[in-house]
């Protein structure tokens, strides 16, 4: 567990500097980022089965989000909901989502 932990901190933390060097779009994010705000953005919403509180993902670094994001793509994540939206971004969109979702802090998503 703690390996696991450790590789995904560092995993962030490389990610988070391509990302910056890349560059999102905020307002392309904030777009294409409506659908996340249908469970993450819902104050004290939990997942039905298995049952847990949904994540508040506004404020979140944007490594955290793009290597998030790209694990539910690949399927090194699993969730079936979130697998289905990564499936759909590109590379790009994912730089967007980071870039809006990380600039709201904690009030919203």
């Amino acid at each position: 567990m703690i390996k696991r932990l450790l590789t995904a901190a560092m995993l962030c933390g490389v990610i988070s500097s391509s990302a910056l060097a890349q560059g999102g779009d905020a307002e392309h994010g904030r777009v294409i980022a409506f659908t996340c705000a249908g469970c993450h953005g819902i104050p004290f919403h939990q997942n039905v089965y298995p049952t847990y509180s949904v994540p508040r993902i506004g404020g979140q670094s944007e490594g955290y989000i793009i290597a998030a994001l790209r694990a539910y793509r690949s399927g090194e994540r699993r969730h079936p909901t979130m697998q289905a939206q990564g499936n759909t971004l590109s590379d790009q969109d994912i730089l967007d989502i980071a870039a809006y979702l990380s600039e709201l802090g904690d009030r919203q998503q």
